[in-house]
């Protein structure tokens, strides 16, 4: 391109230089040697003058197009072509411009230009290798926003800003025209962690750094939210009191509450303060960005902290609780939440009742309340006991369903034989269930009259199909006492039956005790022989030893505590006066008895009795 230019010059200099005056040409072939030296000085200054002519008029096009493109001027260019990186422009210079591609990209990262259209350029330091001026995009713009952008700067005031794409440390954003950063801590009031997300939003900034001559430009946001903030925060002082009731946002949730911003200032709102009924999490009830009314509960003026109510906009439901739920009342709710002990069931909200796991069935064998209710099931229950002043409600369930134990008396009266499966044993019985729900015992002193059962299981198992009798019932304890020995006749009662005081019985020593020995005297039934009364007819003692055998005389008998006396020595004494009644009448004597014989026998009565 110089080349040429150089060329057209040169052609338009001799041009220029051969009709530069027609009528001063050499019309005579032998001029005179004054006149022809005359005519020669004349040429050789008329070709000076034009060569002089070319030279100013390049000079002059240089130093116009270098003037054009010098570093304070802003060039109107042609857009010739874009590369993968670059935007060719045509700038009318001795050769095209280049700029880099990522000044005219917008924030979708699409030109914001093409071939044919003009564009505003600045001329920047150096040139290409392939001999392209340097050109930049940016400083145009910044040079024709500069003036606004300083002018917002000097007044402290906001200048609207599109945000072109993320950079290390913050934000491009585009002024007019002009690029700024933006530094990712001033871009809001508290840190953004993806900042790609407000690529291509308009916002407001504050131009808080200029440097017209490197170009620089520092915005920031955050700044102008300060300043918004702290507006709105010295109006809301003016109205903030305990009891006052304000309109917010809410700001921010966590697991014990939400943050609510009433212009400029934030409260907290308690999970405890933001219903009369029970929440698992503040979401339950509120998002981010809703708009709410809350009560302002507490205000600390010198930490400025602010704690807010949200269900104390409506009145407590505890107040008249026990006039909507009097005892005996049938009612519905929800279940809520199921425990160990119970179930919690919502009856309106704010109002929760307590359903006791043993208020929850007449059965005794449930073993957890999630086997028969579940969250979220809507259930109907008795009001069993009311107490506003600690917001308790007792309810019941097994109140709605038939008492089984009620109708026992009717269904299993006292003495009936019944038949079930022992469910349990202890130490001091076996449970035997005889129908669903009902469980009756029976006592280890009812399971044998002969054995002595020291525990249930010597005689029973669980799951064992056992018959037994019915001994007494109580619906009000929901007792039921049941028998197995019964169903066998008692041996105490033939026992009693068919023997008096005095009988001798034959019998078997089965233990000893320091007192005496207890002897088998028939089957089942016992009996205690007493050291005294274990003597022989000599008055000898007798050593009764487990596995003796020995004949016994019942000297003693009660019924009722089933205890029975015996003697050994009466034994003896019974055969001495068989004896003397043998010598007093003897079976063919017609005699009398001799004195000393009839000394004897009273003697041996008089003890005996």
């Amino acid at each position: 391109m110089f080349d040429d230019n150089n060329a057209h010059n040169s052609d338009s200099a001799t041009s220029l230089i051969e009709h530069a005056d027609p009528s001063e040409g050499s019309t005579h072939e032998t001029p005179a040697p004054e006149p022809t030296a005359h005519v020669s000085e004349s040429q050789d200054d008329k070709q000076s003058a034009a060569n002089e002519d070319f030279a100013s008029a390049l000079e002059n096009f240089t130093s116009e197009t270098e003037e054009a493109a010098s570093d304070d001027n802003v060039i109107k260019g042609t857009v010739l072509k874009l590369t993968a990186t670059h935007v060719v422009v045509d700038i009318g210079a001795k050769s095209e411009g280049m700029l880099p591609l990522s000044e005219v990209l917008d924030h979708e990262g699409n030109p914001r230009f093409k071939p044919g259209d003009d564009i505003d350029v600045m001329r920047d330091k150096g040139q290409t290798e392939e001999g392209y001026i340097n050109l930049s995009h940016q400083k145009a713009q910044r040079l024709r926003a500069w003036d606004e952008i300083e002018k917002a700067h000097d007044e402290k005031r906001p200048i609207k800003a599109i945000v072109i794409e993320r950079i290390k440390g913050g934000l491009t954003v585009d002024i007019m025209g002009a690029r700024a950063f933006l530094p990712g801590s001033q871009m809001d009031l508290r840190p953004v962690r993806n900042l790609d997300n407000v690529k291509g939003q308009e916002i407001e900034v504050a131009i808080i750094k200029l440097n017209k001559k490197r170009g620089n430009i520092v915005v920031s946001r955050k700044q102008l939210l300060e300043e918004e903030q702290n507006e709105k925060k010295a109006k809301t002082l003016e109205h903030l009191e305990e009891g006052s009731v304000l309109t917010g946002v809410v700001k921010n949730l966590t697991e014990y509450g939400a943050f609510v911003d009433m212009g400029g200032i934030d409260g907290l709102l308690h999970i405890t303060d933001m219903s009369w009924g029970r929440l698992t999490h503040p979401k339950d009830l509120v998002n981010v960005g809703d708009q709410i009314q809350v009560k302002v509960l507490k205000y600390d003026k010198d930490k400025q902290r602010v704690s807010l109510g949200f269900k104390q906009l409506t009145p407590d439901p505890w107040l008249d609780a026990e006039h909507r739920y009097p005892v005996g009342a049938h009612v519905h709710g929800r279940v809520i939440s199921v425990t160990d002990y119970g179930a919690f069931v919502e009856l309106e909200q704010g109002i929760e009742g307590l359903v006791h796991v043993s208020e929850m069935t007449w059965s005794k064998r449930m073993k957890h309340p999630s086997k028969l209710v579940n969250v979220g099931d809507e259930v109907d229950c008795v009001v069993l006991n009311v107490n506003p002043a600690e917001r308790r409600i007792s309810l019941g369930m097994r109140q709605l369903a038939t008492n089984p134990w009620d109708a026992l008396h009717d269904k299993y009266p006292v003495g009936a034989q019944v038949e079930g499966r022992v469910r349990n044993l202890t130490d001091f019985g076996a449970f035997i269930e005889i129908e669903d729900g009902i469980d009756g015992l029976v006592h280890v002193s009812n399971l044998s009259w002969t054995k002595r059962v020291k525990h249930p299981s010597e005689v029973l198992k669980k799951g064992d199909k056992v018959k037994a009798v019915v001994l007494a019932i109580e619906p009000d304890k929901r007792r039921l006492s049941l028998g197995v020995k019964q169903l066998q006749p008692d041996v105490w009662e033939t026992f009693f039956a068919t023997h008096h005081v005095g009988d001798v019985l034959h019998g078997k020593v089965l233990r000893v005790a320091s007192f005496g020995a207890f002897v088998e005297i028939a089957e089942g039934v016992e009996g205690l022989c007493h050291n005294s009364e274990a003597v022989d007819g000599n008055g000898q003692q007798i050593t009764l030893e487990v596995g003796n055998e020995h004949d016994f005389k019942i000297v003693k008998m009660n019924q009722e505590e089933k205890k029975v006396g015996l003697s050994i020595k009466a034994v003896g004494e019974e055969a001495s006066r068989k004896e003397v009644e043998a010598y007093k009448h003897p079976a063919a004597s017609t005699g009398g008895s001799t004195i000393g014989d009839l000394i004897t026998w009273k003697r041996a009565g008089s003890e005996n009795n």
